[in-house]
């Protein structure tokens, strides 16, 4: 029975193990392909590492420092999911109820908020800025036509 499916086929049985190996062979070189490949890669990853590693300066960190006040002066960032996003909502929440109750928020409320940013944000040192040559010019003459009119009124 089993001459007989071979014999339908018209392929001997040398040949369905030549094609076998040739699968083989193919899944071999397939292998060996995608393995030169991840070689490749993980050469380049290497190599960006070590390139990394020499821009590293970390080092140099604890002679500076100035990076490491403003390091830790940052905020702390937080991942927000819903946990957090609810104490957040209750921390606020409260928070509103306390600035609504007070004496100071009912008798001036802009000016209570004005007084709080005042208090919590940092000093801007900013310089006054510097006029332009149109405006000194207007200025000028609005000092001398008012000097003027106060002569002649006199």
């Amino acid at each position: 029975m089993g001459k007989a499916s071979s014999l339908s086929d018209g392929k001997t049985q040398a040949d369905r193990k030549f094609e076998k190996k040739l699968k083989f062979y193919e899944l071999v070189r397939g292998a060996v392909a995608r393995k030169a490949i991840t070689k490749e890669k993980q050469q380049r990853k290497r190599s960006r590492q070590k390139k990394l590693k020499a821009y590293d300066l970390s080092a140099l960190s604890e002679y500076l420092p100035e990076l490491k006040s403003s390091q830790e002066s940052e905020p702390a960032k937080f991942k927000l999911n819903s946990k957090t996003r609810n104490s957040l909502v209750l921390k606020e929440s409260n928070q509103l109820k306390t600035v609504i109750n007070h004496p100071v928020f009912h008798s001036d409320p802009l000016g209570a908020i004005y007084q709080h940013l005042q208090n919590t944000q940092p000093a801007t040192d900013e310089k006054p800025k510097r006029r332009d040559s149109k405006t000194r010019k207007k200025t000028k003459k609005k000092k001398s036509n008012a000097s003027q009119q106060s002569m002649e009124i006199q």
